[in-house]
């Protein structure tokens, strides 16, 4: 159920986001004066198709990992004279790159209205509170404190964690970062240097803050077991959903101390209640993906009220939010992708369609809103992959036309369509280690 949950969400993610960027193009071409033949949502066998009056046929195909919009062009066809007025090639080197812009243009206007949408109607979160700094560790070294509420990152605002994590990991590779802090419920704020010379982590398996050493005021563990994995070693040893974890090794269960002694692979002993009655359950930890596992889980109480918060903004306000939300996550996004290059960020984080299936799942199980972020998310870093300067995506079509306006002349088919399988190839060993990287990870 959870693998068709994430397909269809993925399904609708995507077929939204390539409707975006395409229609992005199609609008510009219709302005532009050029006739269009084709727009279709998916690559393969026709499923549906409508055609308008201007002779436009608009298509659903089978594979609906993409879209494209087919235009008339003496390139690719013969086109009648009376018609060459309406062809793209015939148009200036200013409205064909109007018209390649404008799909992701479209894409980074869709993240604006997502979350104009989301802002207006308020998205949950919360309160960038510190509850306790690791020793030995930056945040330390720093002298941050528990019970101080981070205002802003290198004089970002961060309203809440996630933004925290996002603007932290975008510092990965820096000497260091300053964060502005107040002690909580009051305004007195200060800025800490923290040092980031020695900082790595590995976004898969932590967040930048607790990787910086600080832990974060969130939900509390229970003693009150709300999931157990199957063939894991805690169900072998007989643990089931609902047990009241009351003892370790004679003392009373602290879930952390529990969490801690499990990492080590250490053999745990429980005393639990089930039902009534009490039962002692021993196991012993297996190494999975070099950190030790054992297939518990337990329930959370919820984050008491007071740190809680709400973002929601009047109308004119959440567009402003919105708009600079975009402007963020696009910046963030060209600086991940520029560590990726410098080496500061590991390859290994690439993501490819099952990862994005996967968050596409998880967001669309939490709620509508959660959905639409990250969309705005994906929508934001489809358009910035288009604009690479690689032969086959919009930014490559607009370094020919770039050239072709400094030379006065094409860019000759014969330099094109080699960079084009140049381009091709590239794309390809980078979807394939994409998809790779995913395959690791389930």
């Amino acid at each position: 159920m959870s693998f068709l949950w994430s397909l269809v969400s993925f399904i609708i993610a995507v077929c939204v986001l390539v409707f975006v960027h395409e229609y992005g193009h199609f609008w510009a071409a219709r302005k532009c004066g050029v006739k269009v033949h084709r727009f279709s949502i998916g690559f393969g066998k026709v499923l549906w198709r409508r055609v308008d009056k201007l002779g436009t046929e608009f298509a659903v195909s089978a594979i609906p990992l993409g879209g494209y919009v087919k235009m008339l062009d003496e390139r690719n066809e013969e086109v009648p004279v009376e018609l060459k007025p309406q062809s793209f090639n015939g148009k200036t080197v200013l409205q064909r790159a109007f018209i390649i812009a404008a799909g992701p243009l479209a894409n980074f206007l869709f993240a604006v209205l997502a979350y104009w949408i989301i802002y207006a109607v308020g998205i949950p979160a919360v309160k960038p509170v510190i509850a306790k700094i690791e020793p030995n560790s930056v945040a330390a070294a720093a002298q941050l404190q528990p019970d101080s509420q981070i205002l802003a990152v290198d004089g970002e605002d961060a309203p809440d964690w996630e933004t925290v994590n996002m603007l932290l990991a975008s510092k990965l590779g820096n000497d260091s970062v300053i964060l502005t802090l107040t002690p909580f419920g009051e305004d007195q704020p200060r800025d800490k240097v923290l040092n980031l010379q020695n900082w790595s982590f590995n976004p898969e398996k932590e967040s930048a803050f607790r990787a910086l050493g600080i832990q974060p005021v969130a939900s509390k563990a229970g003693n009150v077991l709300s999931s157990v994995v199957s063939g894991s070693p805690a169900e072998r040893a007989g643990l089931k959903v609902g047990d009241v974890l009351l003892q370790q090794d004679g003392s009373p269960v602290v879930w952390s101390d529990l969490v801690a002694q499990i990492q080590k692979g250490n053999p745990i002993s429980l005393l639990i209640e089930r039902q009534g009655e009490r039962h002692t359950i021993s196991f012993t930890p297996v190494e999975k993906d070099g950190k030790y596992f054992a297939g518990i889980a337990p329930t959370f109480e919820p984050v008491n009220e007071k740190y809680r918060t709400e973002l929601k903004y009047d109308i004119l306000e959440a567009l402003k939010k919105g708009v600079e939300k975009t402007a963020q996550l696009s910046w963030l996004t060209i600086k991940v992708i520029g560590k990726l290059f410098t080496g500061d960020l590991s390859l290994n984080n690439l993501s490819g369609p099952i990862s994005i299936a996967q968050g596409a799942g998880m967001s669309a199980s939490i709620g509508l809103v959660y959905f639409l972020s990250f969309m705005a998310l994906i929508s934001v870093n489809l358009g910035i992959m288009n604009l690479f300067p690689l032969p086959v995506l919009d930014g490559g079509h607009l370094v020919f036309l770039a050239a072709e306006g400094i030379k006065g002349k094409p860019v000759s088919e014969k330099i094109q369509d080699f960079c084009y399988r140049i381009g091709a190839v590239l794309l390809l060993m980078l979807t394939i280690f994409a998809l790779f990287n995913d395959f690791l990870r389930l």
